[in-house]
């Protein structure tokens, strides 16, 4: 039976040289720790230097759902919603992520500067976390005599290569993988708290002699506290994500590597705190129920065995992304079924792997740890249980390669001594500009999705993605409609490259019918898709003969999704086209704005029906005028706020006011300037009525109401 290893040295004499002691623990006096600080100095300062230049990388993907549609972060008081995230929402089952989100709206809106501030500080923090973990961990009796004098620069080495490297950017950059970031700060801190927790196990008990009914030992107090927090944060981690459930295992085989010995010992004296621990799996669980709505799990069409299979490719091509990251790719696509002569000799080459780690578990327990941190840490995402949308992320990789480097690192340092230092800086260096270089390709959705579609020709999502990113631009339009008809070539069931290839045509000039075939086609292949329905809606209400379609449409999204405010107002717009359904488009805007206090088209919308229900003037103003509070370039709004305030007694000057406010946004307005003159002629200020329509005369000289109006106006002015 193999010798377990106590916490407490061993003193073991060597032959001319003084006894072998752990090196002492520069944080347990009150001295100040300079070569740590300088460390954690370090290691912040390359941090900044590879992400100072993307706090103003646009919202990707996924932030579409996580952060701008996420209606539950809009509102930081009661705390509920936020902790209560729809599972359609990007942040399902993760209340204390998008507890997080909340904090940044709360604070900045949708503006991306405060996101990318918060995930630059938690990959900081994770970092020093690490760091301390790191140094602590070779300062134990197993790795001091080794490694002990050198521990703070090794640590550093360690989390300084974790810190800057490529791979790291996915989650750091782009603001959806906050989720991983900040999963992976909960789970060090798990085990930081725990090696705290346990670094004076076997010191005696200063009150065992003396009084033990009354007296409490301060070091039993501090453990104390130490192993509360890592259940703690164990918790906050399982509230952030789900692959937090490997972390009381990874406690588990840290005590057995580096403090107990052997799990006998470890459960044996620290049972309660495992209990603790695996109790976190209990909320884990119910935190997980919406699983199969976020695309994750059996049932969705994808054999178990055949998602294991790619799932060997993608583990070994992680590893081989940690030693060479290049090329890195931002979406590698949905599962595809790949052969299996493709895939047989990535399953050989990780059943080796594996079995390099059952073999170091037992024989060399330290290394087993880095390496089972590797496997265990991506078991969660990279197994048999299918994620069909996206069967590879790097940001997966990014607790998973502490364990890598870690190795590496002390395996170069005990290869080659001291003369790995000065290599490992260098790689650290060369790795934070590779990681400056690539954050780069962020700098907008046009470079970002140009690089993965590149990397990635058969990606249909890529293809679709670029779509959308073209077709913001000016000019654009035919490249994005040409990314759209390439996704569905490659994928010919993908519904949201029909939508958006649907909603392109229906901005080109008789390409209506052809737009609304493909947006049909998309509300086919997902008739759960409320936005599809909408869409569609949208399509059919530019043609006059199929509004009652549109409005069946828009009524089905509703039902789909009720608390839509745009929807609301849509539908809104159709129903005020039919002069029989004024109260219900009434009903309709009034719902918009009640679940959109800032929506000012919803208002303006309302106004405009309101001033056709007789008695119903005042209301309409004070529609009108809550849009240009809200939005003060808004043109329809002024224009038409002066326009009702016109027929309102006593408000002409008004009126005048927000009629110039609209010419203002909108000089070449000819009807805008007719009004303006009628109003200043009504306030019998002929000279600038005149003026007014004079202006209307040379936007529309063949109009033969300016023209009248104007010489009504002269001749007015001349009398006076």
């Amino acid at each position: 039976m193999r010798k377990s290893l106590r916490s407490q040295p061993q003193s073991v004499a060597v032959k001319g040289s003084a006894v072998a002691r752990p090196t002492p623990d520069p944080v347990a006096g009150r001295r100040v720790d300079w070569t740590g600080l300088l460390s954690g100095a370090i290691l912040a300062a390359g941090a900044i230097a590879v992400y100072s230049r993307t706090f103003s990388v646009p919202l990707l993907l996924d932030d579409r759902f996580s952060i701008t549609e996420n209606l539950s972060i809009h509102r930081l008081w009661p705390l509920w919603p936020a902790l209560t995230p729809p599972n359609d929402a990007g942040v399902g089952g993760r209340p204390l992520l998008n507890l997080s989100y909340a904090v940044n709206d709360a604070f900045g809106g949708n503006a991306v500067f405060g996101y990318h501030l918060v995930n630059l500080i938690i990959h900081v923090l994770a970092g020093w976390t690490l760091f301390a973990l790191v140094r602590r961990t070779l300062r134990r009796p197993v790795l001091a005599e080794r490694f002990g004098p050198v521990a703070t620069t090794l640590a550093l080495a360690v989390s300084a290569l974790w810190t800057w490297h490529p791979v790291q950017t996915e989650s750091v950059t782009y603001l959806s993988q906050r989720a991983e970031s900040l999963m992976g700060l909960f789970y060090l801190l798990t085990l930081y708290c725990f090696v705290r927790g346990t670094g004076t196990d076997d010191r005696p008990d200063s009150c065992d002699k003396i009084a033990p009914a009354i007296c409490v030992d301060p070091a039993k107090r501090s453990r104390l506290i130490w192993l509360s927090l890592s259940v703690l944060a164990c918790l906050a981690g399982v509230a952030t994500k789900e692959v937090m459930v490997t972390a009381p295992l990874m406690v588990l085989l840290y005590d057995r590597a580096f403090v107990a010995g052997c799990f006998r010992d470890a459960w044996r004296r620290r049972w309660a705190l495992y209990l603790a621990l695996a109790a976190t799996w209990i909320p884990l669980s119910f935190l997980m129920t919406g699983l199969h709505v976020r695309g994750v799990g059996f049932g969705g069409g994808i054999a178990w065995w055949a998602y294991g299979l790619t799932e060997c490719r993608v583990i070994v091509r992680y590893l081989l992304l940690a030693f060479w990251p290049h090329p890195l790719v931002f979406d590698y696509g949905m599962f595809a079924a790949t052969p299996l002569s493709k895939l047989w000799p990535f399953a050989v080459v990780l059943a080796a792997m594996l079995m390099f780690v059952v073999i170091a578990l037992r024989r060399w327990p330290a290394a087993g740890f880095a390496a089972c941190w590797y496997f265990l840490i991506l078991a969660p995402t990279s197994s048999i249980v299918p994620i069909v949308g996206q069967p590879m992320a790097e940001s997966r990789l990014y607790l998973p390669l502490a364990g890598v480097i870690a190795l590496t690192v002390l395996g170069a340092y005990a290869w080659a001594g001291r003369w790995s230092l000065a290599v490992l800086a260098i790689v650290g260096a060369g790795l934070g500009l590779v990681s400056v270089q690539r954050n780069q390709d962020y700098r907008s959705e046009e470079v970002l999705w140009s690089d993965t579609v590149a990397k990635r020709p058969d990606n249909a999502r890529a293809h679709n993605n670029l779509g959308l990113a073209w077709s913001k631009l000016p000019g654009r339009s035919s490249d994005a409609i040409a990314q759209y008809e390439q996704a569905l070539r490659l994928k010919p069931d993908f519904e949201e490259a029909h939508t958006n290839l649907g909603v392109a045509l229906a901005k080109l000039p008789g390409r209506l019918d052809d737009a609304i075939a493909e947006l049909k086609a998309a509300v086919h292949l997902q008739p759960g898709d409320f936005e599809a329905h909408s869409n569609l809606g949208v399509a059919l209400a530019e043609m006059p003969d199929r509004l009652d379609d549109a409005i069946v449409e828009y009524q089905t999204a509703l039902r789909l999704q009720p608390d839509h405010a745009e929807v609301h107002n849509n539908l809104g717009v159709a129903f005020a086209q039919r002069p029989a359904r004024l109260n219900d488009a009434i009903g309709e805007f009034e719902t918009a704005v009640r679940l959109k206090p800032d929506y000012a088209e919803a208002h303006n919308n309302l106004g405009n029906t309101l001033t056709q229900m007789p008695g119903r003037l005042n209301d309409a103003i004070a529609e009108f005028e809550a849009a240009v509070r809200l939005n003060p370039d808004y043109f329809e709004a002024h224009n038409n706020l002066g326009f009702v305030l016109a027929q309102a007694p006593g408000r002409l000057n008004d009126a005048v006011a927000q009629y110039e406010s609209a010419l203002r946004l909108r000089p070449d307005y000819a009807p805008g300037w007719h009004e303006l003159g009628r109003s200043l002629f009504q306030l019998e200020d002929f000279q600038r009525a005149a003026a007014a329509f004079r202006e209307e005369l040379r936007l529309s000289p063949d109009d033969p109401l300016a023209r009248q109006a104007l010489a009504a106006a002269l001749q007015q002015a001349g009398s006076h």
